[in-house]
Formats: C-alpha cells, sequence, structure tokens
C-alpha cells in the first residue's frame, strides 16, 4: 500500500466514526433541536471525510472534479436544510428543551 492508499483509510475510518457518533447523538439526545445538531453538523463533516478519501483515490480529473461537486453541494445543502427543518419546527410551535421536567412531572 501507497502513502495515499493510507491516507485514503486513514480518512474513511474517520468518516466512518464521525457517521457513527452522529448517529448515536441522535439516538441519545434528548429533544428534537438537540437532535438535530448532530445530524446536520456531524454528518457534514462524515460525508466530507469520506468524499476526500474518495479524491484521494480518483483515477481522472473528470471523477476528481465530480467528487468536488458533490463536495460543495453537500456543504451547501445540509447546513441549509437542517436550518430549514429547524425553523420549521419553531414556525410549528415545538419548544426546544430547556432542562426543565415538563410541568406534569414538576412537583408541587
Amino acid at each position: 500500500m501507497s502513502v495515499l492508499d493510507w491516507i485514503s483509510a486513514v480518512l474513511l475510518a474517520l468518516g466512518v466514526f464521525v457517521a457513527l457518533t452522529s448517529a448515536v447523538g441522535v439516538l441519545r439526545m434528548p429533544d428534537f433541536f438537540t437532535r438535530i445538531h448532530p445530524a446536520g453538523k456531524n454528518d457534514s463533516l462524515a460525508q466530507l471525510l469520506v468524499l476526500g478519501a474518495l479524491l484521494l483515490q480518483a483515477t481522472s480529473w473528470q471523477v476528481a472534479v465530480k467528487l468536488l461537486m458533490i463536495s460543495a453541494f453537500l456543504l451547501v445543502t445540509t447546513p441549509s436544510s437542517t436550518y430549514a427543518i429547524a425553523r420549521a419546527a419553531l414556525v410549528d410551535g415545538r419548544q426546544p428543551w430547556t432542562g426543565d421536567p415538563p410541568p406534569e412531572e414538576a412537583s408541587p
């Protein structure tokens, strides 16, 4: 294996790790707004790491340009779609979690 192969393998492994931690974060967070945070931020990083590894293994400049275009598209659309979903939830009346217990669980 060449140095380029090792760097690609490391980037792929990091991308998988970040994607898995993002999935765990989505499952472990207490409410919608805190769940959407790892879904948007960490998934963007995971996608970039994986696409960067693929870019290092590109066999032609056409493939490299396509991977760069996909990366740019994901960098723009993932955070903006996450923002739009969070904004729609706010407009719909969903309130962010403040750490306080719900009113029915509060002691008198």
